[in-house]
């Protein structure tokens, strides 16, 4: 088989996506709902997607795992779960916001933007991007970050746009179309030690410790 074929993982958020393609030529994708059951159903979602689409990891041409900022334990869990498959099938490993695929599905057909997509960070705040799409490329007007609704909207002449949990499950497939665009795609040269970007890891870990009393673990696959 000829390795031209991605795997897409997203969990940045309540609904964990998995899809396998090549550009906008979708194999299989699936999706589930609900932050607890990420960490129990991501690998049983990708296995699945592999079935379908026909594809063993080892034919796979790389994997495209969705950076935050995001959920704490769910961008942990993508990303353990795309650093082991990088691994096992010695294949590349890319990572495009979640955010960025987030805004690609809020864009109508041939509307460039620019396009503000937020998702719900609690206690007032969103974790929110502005972008611009075109043909073959897409701009980052306003980085990935963590900010309440009026802060992002001073940003951008764009009405941010809170993402509805119902289309998040598409956001593995957003990843596979923005693959060969321009400013979308960033490699990870050395997977094992890349960290996603939370939003707010500090306190995120911090709550995780003083729950579990010891330090939190690295992921299997990561160092630190």
């Amino acid at each position: 088989m000829s390795a031209t074929l991605w795997l897409a993982i997203d969990t940045a958020t309540d609904v964990a996506s998995v899809a396998l393609g090549a550009g906008v030529a979708v194999r299989a994708q699936e999706s589930t709902r609900g932050a607890r059951r990420h960490a129990a159903e991501i690998v049983p979602l990708i296995d699945r997607v592999l079935k379908t689409g026909g594809c063993r990891a080892a034919d796979l041409a790389g994997v495209v795992v969705a950076d935050g900022p995001g959920s704490f334990t769910g961008l942990r869990i993508g990303w353990a779960a795309a650093k082991a498959l990088v691994q096992a099938a010695d294949v590349p490993l890319r990572t495009i916001p979640s955010l960025m695929a987030a805004a690609a599905a809020l864009a109508r057909d041939g509307e460039t933007g620019p396009v503000a997509a937020c998702y719900d960070a609690l206690r007032g705040q969103v974790y929110g991007a502005v972008y611009r799409f075109h043909a073959d490329a897409v701009e980052a007007l306003v980085a990935p970050g963590v900010f309440t609704l009026d802060e992002l909207a001073q940003r951008t002449t764009a009405r941010p746009r809170v993402v509805p949990l119902d289309d998040l499950a598409l956001n593995a497939v957003q990843l596979l179309s923005l693959m060969n665009r321009a400013g979308a795609a960033r490699p990870l040269p050395d997977p094992m030690t890349a960290e996603p970007t939370y939003g707010r890891p500090a306190e995120a870990q911090a709550k995780w410790e003083a729950r579990h009393g010891r330090a939190l673990p690295h992921p299997p696959g990561t160092s630190g």
